[in-house]
């Protein structure tokens, strides 16, 4: 037992070195010791399937069922975006900053950015497909010195970028929901924030519910939600081509911009279209973090992301078209009561009863994003729990014996969830700030891995890879997300007023403050990065003794 013992304490040693990006040597003791005091789990290669064998070779034993096949990868990696609910909540960006050219342009060009993102983050889900995600490709990836520094950063920005995602999400499934029942009374009734907050609370802890049964459940009720997602997006497409009767002609959705915004000169008040499908296209990495709940997640999980991400860019910018033609007089549109354009333009054309339908299925499959979202969000706080990394790591590590799911980390994402959206009881502008940092802390959570991957080139590919073209993907995707992220911290309208103004960029430095200071506290002192909880004995070593000699499965409750 000792040579093993001795071969995880080098394991730890090589990493942390006689210090660690400034820390001291004691500090980075105090971190070896409390690393040695893990369990780990030593399991013999020909006792696991390719997929536990992998996942061993990473350092982690296996404690989730492989449920998720290949529909139901898709079906979950396109619930993410939630692109009809998404497109119908967001079309108000691009049609204050330039009407329906503004529309139709910036999708196309946004999503051409959004999909080198993807295609990056697919290759290094193919090659380390951990429920961690992107987090944990900087074991690898990142230079060894600054390991746990860079990590700790990673995972603290997926974590907040996630939550912070999926409150906006129960926050717009609250928005949606009203809207239809607004639209039934003929705009009568208009819901105030105390009943938009407490029907989010109601998705909130429906969503904790659905996520607290098993695998095989979520796997169940997500396979079928594309076909369904599919299917609204071309009906209502069809639809609205049909009934409406005063289209606009090419020369107004292709070349036409009109800026509502106030910015000058028009470019400019332009590039606020591009926030449409930046939001709608991210969190990217979902899938990853269900990976230990795939068959084959090296092929599956990658793919998925892939094939819904592309449908969505497709997809996305087809309906963009479809509502510029449909749109009706824009500054009509842009003064609705309800601040939901696309909405409206359902009520326009196709009247009360085809509008509340659209509207109703809008909110269906924003509702199944935001339960994709808590089960992505969840695995994410367990596999960060599972390397010490937040507090109370031990309660959030716990498995439930009966579903063989964190069900403490699903509610203490869901109570998070309401935390934030609670804001919007006092004012809509500070809790709006912390919905617009989403999309820069996922990206750059996904950004800071992939540029280690530029750097270093430590690499191993796995099965779905770029090939020649990775590094210049990877260089696109960084460039891109530099590019949007200043787009994301500006004010979209002006004049500014303290009402209208974007605190995001406060938000955003809050959290990076918190992190890095957290990270001097307290996190220096027992932080590694990624720990080793599994290592795999093959063949005769170890047949002295029993396979699993000490075992760091999560506490079952």
């Amino acid at each position: 037992m000792d040579h093993r013992k001795s071969s995880l304490k080098d394991i730890y040693a090589e990493r942390l070195g006689s210090r660690v990006g400034g820390r001291k040597s004691s500090v980075a003791e105090q971190a070896l010791e409390k690393a040695m005091q893990d369990n780990v789990n030593y399991v013999q290669s020909e006792d696991l399937n390719d997929a536990d064998r992998r996942l061993a070779e990473m350092g982690y034993v296996q404690v989730y069922k492989r449920e998720f096949s290949w529909l139901s990868c898709i079906s979950f990696a396109f619930s993410i975006s939630g692109l009809f609910a998404s497109v119908t909540t967001t079309y108000i960006y691009p049609l204050e900053a330039g009407g329906a050219t503004s529309a139709v342009w910036c999708w196309l060009i946004s999503g051409a950015g959004c999909m080198c993102i993807t295609l990056s983050v697919s290759e290094l889900v193919s090659a380390y497909p951990t429920s961690g995600g992107l987090y944990f490709t900087c074991k690898y990836l990142a230079p060894t010195n600054w390991m746990a520094e860079i990590s700790w950063l990673c995972g603290w920005m997926n974590v907040l970028g996630q939550t912070a995602g999926l409150a906006s999400t129960e926050y717009g499934c609250a928005q949606l929901l009203l809207a239809a029942v607004s639209m039934s009374t003929n705009f009568t009734y208009i819901p105030t924030d105390r009943q938009t907050v407490g029907v989010m609370a109601a998705s909130t802890v429906l969503h904790g519910i659905l996520n607290s049964f098993s695998t095989s459940f979520l796997e169940k009720i997500t396979r079928s939600y594309v076909i369904f997602h599919v299917g609204v997006l071309v009906a209502c497409c069809i639809t609205l081509l049909v009934m409406c009767d005063n289209k606009h002609d090419s020369a107004y959705v292709w070349t036409n911009p009109v800026p509502d915004a106030g910015w000058s000169p028009v470019g400019f008040s332009f590039l606020f279209g591009f926030l449409s499908a930046s939001w709608t296209m991210t969190d990217y990495d979902a899938t990853a973090h269900i990976a230990e709940e795939i068959k084959q997640p090296e092929l599956k999980a990658p793919w998925a992301i892939t094939i819904a991400l592309t449908f969505t860019y497709v997809g996305g910018w087809l309906f963009n078209i479809v509502l510029s033609y449909c749109a009706g007089d824009v500054p009509v549109l842009l003064d609705n009561k309800l601040d939901q354009p696309a909405a409206q333009i359902f009520y326009n054309v196709i009247g009360r009863t085809g509008g509340v339908v659209f509207t109703v299925c809008a909110f269906i499959i924003l509702s199944f994003t935001g339960m994709t979202g808590l089960q992505a969000g969840a695995r994410t706080i367990w596999a960060l729990a599972r390397d010490e990394l937040l507090p109370g790591s031990r309660l959030w590590y716990k498995i439930d014996r009966r579903t063989h799911t964190p069900i403490y980390s699903v509610w203490l994402l869901a109570s998070a969830c309401i935390a934030i959206n609670l804001i919007g009881l006092g004012s809509y502008t500070a809790i709006s700030a912390i919905f617009n940092m989403t999309a820069i802390t996922l990206d750059w959570s996904y950004c800071i891995p992939i540029v280690c991957k530029m750097i270093t080139n430590r690499m191993e590919p796995g099965p779905y890879n770029l090939g020649k073209f990775s590094w210049f993907i990877n260089l696109c995707a960084v460039a891109w997300t530099t590019f949007v992220t200043i787009i994301f911290i500006l004010p979209t309208i002006r004049p500014v007023t303290a009402q209208n103004m974007n605190y995001c960029v406060v938000i955003v430095v809050g959290v990076m403050a918190f992190a890095v200071a957290y990270w001097y506290i307290a996190g220096r002192k027992y932080y590694i990065g990624p720990r080793v909880k599994a290592q795999v004995v093959i063949g005769e070593e170890g047949s002295d003794e029993s396979p699993v000699e000490k075992s760091e499965k999560p506490e079952f409750l």
